[in-house]
Formats: C-alpha cells, sequence, structure tokens
C-alpha cells in the first residue's frame, strides 16, 4: 500500500483518514494526556520529536501493510480528534486487534462508534477478518460499553500477558464465506 492507495472511509459525520507530520501535536495530546491514558500502558509522545517519530513509525508500518491506522477528523474540519487502528494480525491475517483513542471534549457524542463500525466494516469486507479482537481495561467502563454495544464479548479466560488488568473482548465475522468481497 502507498499514500495514494491508503483506504480512506467517510461514515456520516467522518472522515477517517492516513496519519500525517502535521497531526503531530494531537498525536502528542492523545499519547501524553493523563485522562487519555488513564487506561493504558504505551509509551507517551510528550515532544514534538517524539510524536513526529511516531508518526514516521506508524506510516512505515501501513505502508508495509501491517496495520491500518487512521485519523478521525469531522467531515467538515480536517483536524484530527483522535484515531482508530486495526494491527496485531494474525500469522493467517484472519484476526486483527483494534485500538481507538479520543480527545475528551469529543468523547460521548457517537464519534468512536461510529468509527469502530466502519473499520469493522472494512476489516471484514475488505480484508476478509474472521475476527477483531479488542483488549481494554477492566476498569475502564466507556471503552467496555462501546465494545459491547457494538457486538463485541469477553472471551472468557483469555489473558493479556501484557496487561493482566486488561479484558480480551471478540466480534466474530458472521458474513457467510460466499458473501464476502474477493479480492
Amino acid at each position: 500500500m502507498n499514500k495514494k492507495s491508503f483506504p480512506e472511509i467517510r461514515t456520516g459525520r467522518l472522515l477517517l483518514r492516513r496519519l500525517r507530520p502535521s497531526d503531530w501535536q494531537m498525536i502528542s495530546f492523545l499519547r501524553s494526556d493523563n485522562k487519555v491514558n488513564e487506561f493504558v500502558k504505551r509509551p507517551r509522545a510528550e515532544s514534538k520529536a517524539k510524536a513526529l517519530k511516531f508518526i514516521a513509525m506508524i506510516n512505515a508500518g501501513v505502508d508495509c501493510q501491517n496495520h491500518y491506522y487512521w485519523v478521525i477528523t469531522e467531515k467538515d474540519r480536517n483536524k484530527m480528534i483522535g484515531s482508530i487502528c486495526l494491527w496485531n494480525f494474525s500469522k493467517a491475517k484472519t484476526i486483527a486487534e483494534v485500538g481507538y483513542d479520543l480527545a475528551p471534549e469529543f468523547q460521548g457524542k457517537g464519534i468512536m462508534s461510529e468509527s469502530l463500525q466502519s473499520i469493522l466494516s472494512f476489516g471484514f469486507k475488505e480484508l476478509n477478518l474472521k475476527a477483531v479482537e479488542a483488549f481494554t481495561h477492566k476498569r475502564n467502563m466507556p471503552s467496555r460499553a462501546l465494545l459491547e454495544s457494538n457486538g463485541f464479548k469477553i472471551i472468557l479466560g483469555k489473558i493479556d500477558e501484557d496487561n493482566v488488568d486488561n479484558l480480551v473482548y471478540e466480534i466474530k465475522n458472521e458474513v457467510p464465506i460466499g458473501c464476502r468481497n474477493r479480492k
């Protein structure tokens, strides 16, 4: 995949697009803000240099099709308000993990649900995924509610070895094989 072929996704209110170096300030905020990262263990990007390094790493992975990472923007404004990604693919490329974050002032407005539904559709129809997993902290009730309201179920007995406080959710592609788009 190259910059020209990256799959932009449009929804009723949103444009999900490729990450750009000009998004560095929001990347820095999302990866360093204490509220956004309350339940997430990940490296911070509290400087422009660290944010730009993260952006370069993400875009290199996108170019190699190791993951898909979308910037969430409102359709009428091209300013980044969050992100959503499909990553950590299984060896057979049939299962992926979803990750997401959103600036606090945009939370509780259905934006992440709209984003999640659109990338699940992409993952199931375009990538022919059999399932998508999500790892979220057991005390992160808004994230758990988002996943559950979008059809995800807890995988009982599955442990996140990197964070034992996480619950592992999954949604399966229920579309019959003959009805999936083929590439």
